[in-house]
């Protein structure tokens, strides 16, 4: 019998942002990358949920791509979703260019598209970074509706370079219809991973893990329970409004150069906030 390969883990970094939030900090972004590859994962995704990517501009957004790029020698896929076909194609084309392993797109959020208008968003974006693998983003708690399956496989029919997907749905019976499209699926909700993986997920692409690296790998590594529960712990403790600046928070609490800002309309923690995320993500480990 041959070895199934091991589940792949990147890591859906935060962006380190300066001036309470109005300018990339792009001085972090290669500690912040080192960091984490010395965690245990396997790449990033860049300027996702995590990454506040649809807060930046797309000149931002080219810059902080280029220097992911730049600092990351494992793989990268660079979200590439805006609210726009013509904006979502320029940046998929970006990723391209710049030498990223992948370009990955949520559908357009606020005007809830139907199949039609949806296949010729994703195909014009699939072929505007084409042979570059393409993978389509379903995350109906941010995107507004959810990605049809039956969607997935017409814009495959269309796009060659269909590579895979990012499910972040975060109950199981919504993400078992894309494990069964049979395409590689990387889970965003971490504690559905377990049975995930049974089903034949590949990996994670974890926002968590921006912060937690190496809690998310010990659970793709078979880590049980103990693992499990921890993970639990953490995405219970680090929800809502508070995910991306708290993730921010720990790192610094790590010794990296990441501070707590975030792009409005996005807040900072308060103080009794930062200080429940430090109870949970104690003890932290040094950079």
């Amino acid at each position: 019998m041959l070895a199934q390969p091991m589940p792949q883990l990147l890591a859906a970094s935060v962006t380190p942002l300066r001036a309470d939030g109005d300018r990339l900090d792009e001085e972090a972004i290669g500690p912040l990358v080192a960091h984490l590859q010395e965690c245990g994962v396997d790449g990033v995704f860049a300027c996702g949920t995590t990454g506040e990517g649809v807060l930046l501009s797309l000149d931002e957004r080219r810059r902080a791509a280029e220097l992911f790029r730049q600092t990351c020698s494992g793989l990268l896929i660079v979200h590439c979703g805006a609210q726009s076909t013509r904006d979502t194609a320029a940046l998929a084309a970006h990723a391209a260019e710049i030498g990223a392993d992948g370009a990955a797109v949520i559908p357009p959020p606020y005007y809830p598209l139907d199949d039609e208008a949806l296949v010729e968003h994703f195909s014009a974006a699939a072929a505007a970074c084409a042979p570059l693998p393409f993978y389509m983003y379903a995350f109906a708690a941010r995107s507004g509706y959810p990605l049809p399956p039956s969607v997935v496989e017409r814009v495959g029919e269309r796009a060659p370079n269909l590579a895979g997907l990012k499910v972040s749905e975060a109950d199981y019976d919504a993400l078992a219809p894309y494990l069964a499209l049979g395409r590689p699926v990387f889970v965003g909700s971490e504690p559905l991973l377990p049975q995930a993986l049974e089903a034949g997920a590949v990996g994670s692409v974890s926002g968590l893990a921006s912060a937690f690296p190496r809690e998310i790998r010990a659970l793709l590594d078979g880590g049980g329970e103990p693992a499990a529960a921890r993970v639990r712990e953490l995405r219970d403790a680090l929800g809502g409004a508070i995910f991306i600046p708290g993730l921010k928070h720990v790192l610094g609490l790590r010794g990296l150069p990441v501070g707590t800002d975030v792009r409005r309309p996005l807040r900072q923690l308060s103080p009794a906030e930062a200080r429940a995320v430090e109870r949970v993500a104690s003890p932290v480990e040094a950079a």
